[in-house]
């Protein structure tokens, strides 16, 4: 499925949660982490699940739940219910709630998305895990994260990043570049999504738009967004046009052709296609929804 935008919602405010699937984001993910007081985690957790088993709430979108980096199995106790033995099933109802993933911030270490995999099949669900990478150690064990057969996506996040190694954060974002190209590096090599960080200035869009044409040159799949008026340019931005989606379907119906023909060697328009390039088609056409293929 496409993830190009995940947009955040707090999780103790249901009235922003209910709303967050008309923003068109592919990803919704209910905050029990950053957007939440600590005071208030318990009254989160619980305005989650009467969101998530509400039988009126079934968005398009992927539902997502980032827990707390000290207390995830808490988190999913209030969200889906007390783990059981073997895998029972918690309690009764659990099945009614809507969740299809989990993100797990701070994450260090591969074990650590095991062990939070571990704790939803107690509590009898198999979800998506969005590890996210936002710490020095994060960075530099990113491979190995990303490898963890429990991991779906790699979510960078700079601005935590940068306080844990105290940089300054700057609009270049060159303070940051090395880790969002280690993470997106480790992420492709593991075969899972690359989730580029948050643009913090909501209200600068022209800067939101630069910024995730940049991810997307990098070679990310999506973005993380924090504000509903943040989903539409990151969509478009992630979405290929109709002339990378035209070029994409010439170059491989001549490589299909060049195949029938037996020849190795073909050209699109006067450009000497080569493997690099066909992989970059299908790349594209995996992204374009509207594509034949």
């Amino acid at each position: 499925m496409a993830r190009r935008s995940l947009l955040f919602s707090p999780g103790d405010s249901p009235d922003l949660m209910r709303k967050a699937p008309d923003a068109g984001a592919d990803v919704i993910c209910f905050d029990l982490e950053d957007a939440v007081a600590p005071g208030r985690k318990d009254e989160a957790r619980a305005a989650v699940r009467e969101v998530l088993a509400d039988p009126d709430f079934d968005p398009d979108a992927e539902v997502c739940v980032r827990l707390t980096a000290e207390s995830p199995a808490a988190d999913l106790d209030g969200v889906l219910g007390e783990g059981g033995e073997d895998g029972d099933r918690p309690e009764e109802g659990t099945d009614e709630v809507r969740l299809d993933a989990v993100m797990l911030p701070k994450v260090e270490a591969a074990d650590r998305v095991e062990r939070v995999a571990e704790l939803c099949a107690e509590r009898g669900r198999d979800l998506a895990v969005f590890a996210l990478v936002e710490t020095a150690a994060g960075v530099l064990a990113a491979q190995s994260i990303a490898a963890a057969d429990a991991t779906d996506a790699l979510v960078f996040g700079a601005e935590d990043l940068a306080a844990d190694v105290g940089a300054t954060r700057s609009d270049e974002g060159t303070e940051v570049l090395y880790a969002r190209e280690h993470v997106v590096l480790a992420a492709s090599a593991a075969e899972v999504d690359a989730i580029d960080t948050v643009y913090t200035d909501f209200s600068d869009e022209a800067g939101l738009r630069e910024d995730a044409a940049f991810a997307r040159r990098l070679g990310y799949d999506g973005k993380l967004a924090i504000h509903p008026a943040q989903v539409a340019p990151i969509n478009e931005a992630f979405t290929p046009d109709s002339a990378d989606v035209e070029w994409a379907e010439a170059v491989l119906d001549a490589r299909d052709e060049a195949e029938r023909e037996g020849r190795a060697v073909f050209q699109v328009d006067g450009e000497m296609i080569d493997a690099p390039l066909i992989a970059q088609a299908e790349r594209i056409l995996d992204r374009a929804p509207e594509a034949d293929r």
